[in-house]
Order: structure tokens, then sequence, then C-alpha cells
């Protein structure tokens, strides 16, 4: 039974936050009146909420990242009160009252303790949450719920002020980001290779891979070569200027000298001399008397 109580009161606390945002603080006569849970400063309690993970502008709330809040609590009353839930909740300008109001923009978790504060003693508790807003700047609200050994049940509030909502830092390491920057380039590649093959490959020419014979042989020879005139020797003999490249060709040294060297043949001169004839004249054929 007592924890469904303290599970209902926790409900009506979170409805209820709106009267820690006010300037001013409402009497105890005005709480009970509304049905709401007394203030536990009444009882000489006080609580005091640091935030270890600060910084010197400010306390900041990164997304996604746990935020640890650490709440001290003194204890100035004869008896032992009891810290039962711990929540919060965050407030921004309303913008239909552009800003005169606050509303609850998302509320904290709210985590159960059960925690004694002795009489004339102190504790600490460590309050975490984490967020996952848009970068801005709000209003963090944390209470803690109390109860006596009585059974009454109270209210503290621990922090009240102005928290600035913030991304994580990147890093080049983020497996994230490392799986984010693979994707765009594969999406930039393909849509290269795909314009590519689309639009600028139809503006050249194909190239042809067959043609003539020639053309094949000079591919595959890989073009002619220049040749060197003082490599080049002449081939005595032939219809033509034959010529073949290199120092030597062949080994002359076994070839007999009248082959290098062929003379000239002499062509006789028809006669047409006396008709004695001599002996550079033809002979005259005998007649069939003979």
């Amino acid at each position: 039974m007592a924890l469904l109580r303290l599970s209902t009161v926790l409900v009506t606390l979170l409805q209820v936050l709106s009267i820690f945002a006010a300037d001013a603080e409402p009497s105890a006569d005005a709480s009970k009146e509304a049905g709401q849970l007394p203030d536990a400063a009444e009882l000489g309690i006080k609580v005091k909420a640091s935030f270890p993970q600060s910084e010197i502008f400010g306390v900041k709330l990164v997304n996604g990242h746990p935020t640890q809040a650490i709440l001290h609590f003194s204890n100035s009353e004869s008896t032992s009160v009891n810290v039962a839930f711990i929540g919060g909740s965050l407030w921004g300008p309303d913008p239909k009252t552009k800003g005169e109001t606050s509303i609850i923009v998302r509320n904290v978790t709210s985590t159960r303790y059960n925690v004694q504060i002795p009489a004339g003693g102190e504790e600490t508790v460590s309050y975490s949450f984490a967020t996952e807003l848009h970068p801005q700047e709000l209003r963090l609200n944390l209470v803690s719920v109390l109860t006596t050994d009585m059974g009454a049940i109270y209210t503290l509030n621990a922090y009240n002020e102005t928290v600035s909502i913030v991304e994580p830092d990147a890093s080049l390491f983020d497996p994230q980001l490392l799986f984010l920057y693979l994707l765009l380039l594969g999406m930039f590649v393909g849509s290269c290779y795909f314009i590519y093959n689309t639009w600028i490959a139809t503006l050249f020419p194909q190239k042809r891979r067959g043609g003539k014979g020639g053309e094949r042989a000079k591919r595959s020879s890989g073009g002619s070569k220049k040749v060197d005139p003082s490599d080049q020797v002449a081939v005595v003999g032939a219809d033509g200027a034959a010529v073949t490249s290199g120092a030597k060709a062949y080994d002359e040294s076994w070839i007999p000298e009248h082959h290098i060297n062929r003379p000239e043949s002499k062509r006789l001169k028809s006669g047409g001399g006396g008709s004695g004839g001599g002996s550079g004249g033809r002979p005259k054929s005998r007649a069939k008397g003979d």
C-alpha cells in the first residue's frame, strides 16, 4: 500500500511542477487548499544539487549521454526522513503566450530511492538522466519526494535553473559516421559511373577491334622501325638493290673471290668486212653444188 501511495504521489507531483516555475513560492495554506503536497523546506530539510560534468559556462545536457547530478541532503529535524523518489522536467517558453509563461517540454527519468537521512545528519544521492532534444536552452527542474516516519509526504525542489541542450562532439572514428561516409562515397561513385556510361561515353567514337591485314600486322609488330643507314648492307646480283639490316648479314671468308667480283661480260660486234673475210668475219656457207 505504501508503494502504491508513493507512486500516486509521484504522478501527481509531475502534474503540478509548474508551481516551482513561479517567482514566488506559494504558502503552505495555499498548497493545502489546492490539494498539493507541502514543501519539505518547512521541516528544516535542505538539498543542494551539483553537476560534476558541468563547465564554467553552465550546465550542458549532451544528447544521448547520461547526465549525472549529485544531490546533497541535510536534515535538521529531530526525526529521520526518507528519500523516496527523485524526478524532474525540462521547461520552455510557451509559444501561445509568446514566452510569458512556461510549459513542460519533456519529463526526465524518475528514479526510486530508499535512502534514509538520520536526524541532524546528511546524505548524498546520485541521480542520472538522459535527453534527446534539439539544441536549445531550457530550464531544468529537479524535485525530490520525501517521507517521514509518521507517513507524511513532502516535496523538495532540488534544482531549478537554465541548462543548454547540445549535441555530442563528432569523432572521425565514430562507427556511425564511418558507415555514413562509406555509404555516401559509394552512392557518389555509382552516380558518376552511371552518368559517364549514359551521357559522356556516347560522345566519344568507339574504336574498331578489326581492320585490314596490314593494319593488324602493324599493330602486332608494334610499328615499323627506322633503320640506321650505316647498318645497311647492299646485296649485289639481285634485280634490285636489296638491303638487309645489320652490320654483316653473312661471312665472306668462305666465298670464292671470283664469285664476289664477277667480271662483266663483253659483247662481240657483228662483222661487215670484205668478201675474203678475215679472222674476225663469219665463214660463208658452201654452195649446194659443191
